[in-house]
């Protein structure tokens, strides 16, 4: 079974997830934006091997310390979808303009596509592309454990933003309504910011996609 805990870093407090595989205790992590020391030392005390980077996009509170956490574990860097390498090219102006410490650009191991399943131990989540906040965001879906990690495509009670480049809203409220609410209901997701919650609830309440 896919397990996870979740570590608000950066002071953007974005929600960076560890999932493993319990059976085996290998695990990767979701969005390291920073604070790697925080990040090694969550993964050593859970008892886990972090074997891969995974991002659902590249801004930098979520992809600020991918390049030098792969460098330091020897891992690679696995996603987003291609649709966000202009951001990926641009993390350290990013950096600049949040007046952040210095962060380094990469090329991931490998590009993630709609319908994409990535592998963390005996378990499986599916990539589902997603656009709308960024061109190229993508949400990992594990079907087995209930849990979506949607980066900054949803939250509890608000969607993600749609004035950064590229970023459009039908877009999102598409990827929204045809992509994650086939989940199922039941489906819990972890945000890129703040409190989980449900699909199902989000449906009923949250005001940006109530009643789709």
């Amino acid at each position: 079974m896919l397990r996870y805990q979740t570590i608000p870093v950066t002071p953007f407090q974005q929600n960076c997830s560890i999932v493993w595989c319990d059976q085996t205790m290998e695990g990767a992590v979701i969005d390291p934006g920073g604070d790697l020391p925080l990040i090694k030392a969550a993964a050593q005390r859970l008892g886990v091997t972090l074997e891969q980077i995974l991002l659902t996009h590249a801004h930098i509170d979520h992809a600020g310390g991918s390049a030098a956490l792969a460098r330091d574990l020897a891992i690679p860097i696995v996603g987003p979808h291609p649709g966000d390498q202009f951001w990926i090219d641009a993390l350290a102006q990013q950096a600049r303009q949040f007046g952040l410490a210095a962060v380094e650009a990469f090329t991931p191991t490998r590009w993630l596509h709609d319908g994409d399943s990535v592998q963390v131990g005996r378990s499986t989540m599916t990539v589902r592309h997603c656009p709308g906040h960024t061109p190229g965001h993508v949400v990992f879906h594990s079907a087995e454990a209930g849990r979506a990690f949607v980066g900054d495509v949803l939250f509890a009670g608000s969607i993600g933003r749609t004035d950064f480049p590229g970023g459009d809203h039908d877009t999102l409220i598409a990827s929204i309504t045809e992509r994650l609410w086939p989940m199922g209901d039941a489906t819990v997701f972890i945000p890129g910011h703040g409190p989980e919650s449900s699909f199902g609830r989000e449906r009923r309440t949250n005001p940006y996609v109530q009643g789709t």
